[in-house]
Formats: C-alpha cells, sequence, structure tokens
C-alpha cells in the first residue's frame, strides 16, 4: 500500500512517497501516463464521465509492465487530487512543476514532462469548472448491457429451463473511476425493472 501527499500552501506543495508510488509511475510508458493525464483533465472538465482504469491497466500490462489496476487507479485518484487542487489554487505551469521536484520522493522526467505538457494545455479549463465538479457526491451512469439467458439445470432440477436477463452497467464513481457492476433478474423483476423506466420516461416529458 502507498499514498502520495501533496500539501498546498501559499501556492508550495510538498510531495511525500509512502511506498514507493514515484516507481510505480517509472514504470509506466510516457504514452500511457499521458493518456491516463488527459483522462483525469476531461474528467475533472466533465467531458467524459469517468477513468477506465481497467481498461488502460490491461492495455499496459500487454506492453509488459508489470502494474496492477489498484495501483492505477491509486495513481489516477492522487493525479486527480493534484490537477483538481492545483486549479483551486490557481497555479500556473511552472509553479506546479517546481512544487513537484521539491518534494520528499520526486516524480520520474517522463512524468513530470508530461504534467506540464498537460497542465499548461488544458489546465486553465479546470478552475472553470471546478465549482461545478465539487458538486459532484454521487456516481455517473456511463453505459448499460444486458443479455437474455435460460438456466437449464441446477444441482436440485434436471431440466430447469427458466429464463433471465442479466444487465450490466457502468458507472463512474465520485473519483471518477469506471466499474462494471453485474446482477441477475426473472423476468417479472426486468418487467417490473422496465416499467419503472418508461415511469421515469414519462415524467422526465413533463419537464
Amino acid at each position: 500500500i502507498y499514498y502520495f501527499i501533496y500539501v498546498f500552501a501559499s501556492d508550495r506543495c510538498c510531495f511525500s512517497d509512502g511506498g514507493g508510488a514515484a516507481d510505480k509511475i517509472r514504470l509506466i510508458p510516457q504514452d500511457f501516463f499521458a493518456e491516463l493525464c488527459e483522462q483525469i483533465i476531461q474528467h475533472l472538465n466533465h467531458k467524459i464521465p469517468g477513468i477506465n482504469t481497467a481498461e488502460l491497466c490491461q492495455r499496459i500490462q500487454t506492453a509488459g509492465v508489470d502494474i496492477n489496476v489498484g495501483d492505477l487507479a491509486k495513481i489516477a485518484n492522487t493525479l486527480s487530487f493534484l490537477f483538481s487542487t492545483a486549479a483551486r489554487n490557481n497555479l500556473s505551469t511552472e509553479e506546479l512543476v517546481t512544487t513537484l521536484g521539491s518534494g520528499v520522493s520526486t516524480l520520474p522526467k517522463h512524468a513530470v514532462q508530461v504534467i506540464r505538457h498537460v497542465w499548461n494545455e488544458q489546465g486553465k479549463a479546470i478552475a472553470v469548472s471546478e465549482d461545478a465538479g465539487n458538486m459532484a457526491t454521487v456516481g455517473q451512469f456511463v453505459d448499460m448491457k444486458w443479455k437474455l439467458g435460460v438456466a437449464m439445470s441446477s444441482d436440485t432440477c434436471r431440466s430447469l429451463k427458466y429464463p433471465y436477463v442479466t444487465v450490466t452497467l457502468t458507472v463512474a464513481d465520485p473519483s471518477g473511476q469506471i466499474t462494471d457492476k453485474s446482477f441477475e433478474m426473472t423476468i417479472p423483476q426486468f418487467k417490473n425493472f422496465f416499467r419503472q423506466f418508461k415511469e421515469m420516461a414519462s415524467v422526465l416529458e413533463t419537464v
């Protein structure tokens, strides 16, 4: 387990690494790290609902990097906190880069270069939308998929043959991490589920 601590005071920030986080970032190739930073900036600017760390982690692992999705999610949360706090403190690009290099454990050079570029290109937009971002206290719907299945048998019944619906909801939590939540419903449950969606749609038409 590791942690990052950024303390902003009078436009200064101290970076503390409690367990090899900078080493984890050092393992991530620059193009993947840039993609992660850009997704975080887009999320803070409310252009995308969240950061798909699971999908990005899989591609990083395919490239031969030994990192797990938990480590990548922690790095994403830390960078999100860094960018949003820098926006609240209205830090310039040079001030942000200077403070990153003044801590106990410094980030690798390629990571600082990426942060410099992303913040210089898109950092100002965060300050504009930060108040709206602070209002987000619940998750956000991203996507929904469903499929119909038939249970053929069970431990107690050889010829079961009852239909069911599997629903997978993709949601982004308040920190921006995207996760899938799957559940099964019987046909009566699905019909009730569908009826409630129709009721919501009817109410929205009156707004």
